[in-house]
């Protein structure tokens, strides 16, 4: 088999393909459909299966940097009172305001980040566009 053309025992040449030189053109489409039809059963399971993988680790990532800026905000404004009552010597009152300050700012902070509460920059264009919250006449 020197040319690489001849046929074997079934029918094929060294190089795998069939006795047939070519297909008709209603036998490719038919062959290209059913890949098309294979790929995309792949490709919808394989992203699937993404989803499902990923959005339990997505969930604890936005769990964890909710989390921590909500302790960002008390542990700041903790400290911001602690500073303060040493300075001035009015413990524990500079302490336990700003104690609260930070729990409000760390509140917000979630509530922000969680999309709840409009940040600043948005209300500063509505309200530059002429929009007032809560008025339906737009």
């Amino acid at each position: 088999m020197t040319g690489g053309t001849n046929p074997d025992k079934d029918g094929k040449s060294e190089t795998g393909q069939s006795g047939k030189d070519h297909l008709t053109d209603n036998e490719l489409d038919a062959r290209s459909q059913a890949l098309e039809d294979a790929l995309s059963v792949r490709r919808r399971n394989k992203v699937q299966g993404n989803k499902e993988n990923t959005s339990g680790s997505a969930g604890y990532a936005q769990a964890l940097r909710l989390s921590s800026e909500f302790i960002a905000g008390i542990l700041v404004g903790a400290a911001i009172g602690w500073v303060i009552d040493k300075l001035a010597g009015t413990s524990p009152w500079g302490f336990i305001v700003f104690f609260f300050l930070g729990f409000c700012a760390g509140v917000l902070n979630v509530m922000r980040s969680a999309g709840v509460v409009a940040e600043k920059n948005v209300v500063e264009r509505d309200h530059a566009k002429g929009r007032v919250p809560g008025d339906d006449n737009r």
